[in-house]
């Protein structure tokens, strides 16, 4: 796999919002410094945790502007109800001096059309065509790309250079077998929270998207670390990895879940950053069940983190 821009952990930004229920965007710079001082390689701006689907495209350039402007490396998702606002988008993300795209598939109109979706990422990829992009494959959006067509737009583009792959092991097993290991050049980045072992040491990637790390950045940067060195042979990281991928397994498992965002936003006001307690939607928000399993799970993770972490050795030399 190559070395570029997408490697390293990166974590999905969501956006804060002020009492009025619009974007706070200097909260969004701030929470965007806090992680590249952590230690993460660049951040992901507006994946679904970044709730594009709620704001309008002018607000969500802005959030990327000022990221930029702040001199955070930002890559930008091109999530759209239709290609004309996915590249502008994308036009606008090379405009401003994005490092990378997270180009989205076509949803709700002819989504599972290799055609509509082939013409769909063309049109975002010349848009920006001196901007590295992963393909985005979800689920969620209804659309896997597979080998036949990734190669074929990448004949076409060189800027594409890779997958995020959000969909499980199957998937991440079929983008490393038929895709990312075809060319050197062609990089896998995981992009879900509870595949971060299998993605490192049995599918190759070089890099992760996190959602919990927004929360845990020392934590989900260590599992990073664990896995690599474990995908590289070393026999305790593989121990520590398992063991610390285990422990992270309910709070990971809120990723792959439609109220991601709102167990997210609500682990960060757990940690004290008040800025993340409203929603766009007032009716958006987590049952007292919710809360009190996440809490629960929260306090659980921490202390046995906590714990663990005291047996150095290759957790120390990685942290």
């Amino acid at each position: 796999m190559s070395e570029n821009i997408f490697t390293g952990t990166m974590p999905a930004l969501m956006t804060p919002c002020k009492a009025d229920r619009t974007p706070d965007f200097d909260a969004l710079v701030k929470k965007g410094r806090e992680m590249i001082a952590a230690g993460m390689s660049a951040v992901v701006y507006c994946g679904s945790m970044g709730d594009w689907p709620l704001l309008s495209d002018q607000e969500r350039m802005t959030g990327v502007e000022r990221l930029v402007e702040a001199g955070i490396p930002v890559v930008v998702g091109t999530g759209a109800i239709n290609s004309k606002s996915a590249v502008a988008h994308a036009a606008h993300a090379q405009k401003v001096g994005a490092v990378g795209l997270m180009v989205i598939p076509r949803v709700l109109s002819r989504g599972s059309s290799p055609a509509a979706q082939k013409s769909h990422f063309k049109a975002i990829l010349e848009a920006a065509p001196d901007v590295p992009a992963i393909i985005y494959n979800s689920p969620v959006y209804g659309f896997a790309t597979k080998a036949d067509l990734f190669f074929a737009l990448r004949a076409e583009h060189k800027n594409l250079i890779g997958f995020k792959e959000f969909g499980g092991k199957d998937d991440l097993r079929y983008a490393a077998e038929h895709i990312t290991s075809h060319d050197s050049e062609v990089t896998l980045m995981v992009g879900v929270d509870t595949e971060v072992y299998h993605g490192f040491v049995n599918c190759g990637a070089t890099g992760s998207i996190t959602g919990i790390g927004t929360a845990l950045p020392k934590e989900a940067l260590l599992l990073a670390s664990l896995a690599k060195k474990a995908a590289a042979g070393n026999a305790e990281a593989r121990t520590r990895a398992l063991e610390l991928e285990e422990a992270f397994g309910v709070l990971a498992s809120f990723d792959e879940g439609t109220d991601l965002v709102l167990y997210y936003k609500y682990l960060l006001v757990l940690n004290g950053e008040e800025e993340y307690r409203l929603h766009f939607y007032e009716t958006d928000e987590l049952s007292d069940a919710q809360r009190n399993y996440c809490e629960q799970q929260y306090a659980l993770f921490n202390a046995w983190f906590a714990d663990w972490s005291k047996q150095g050795g290759i957790i120390a030399e990685c942290m």
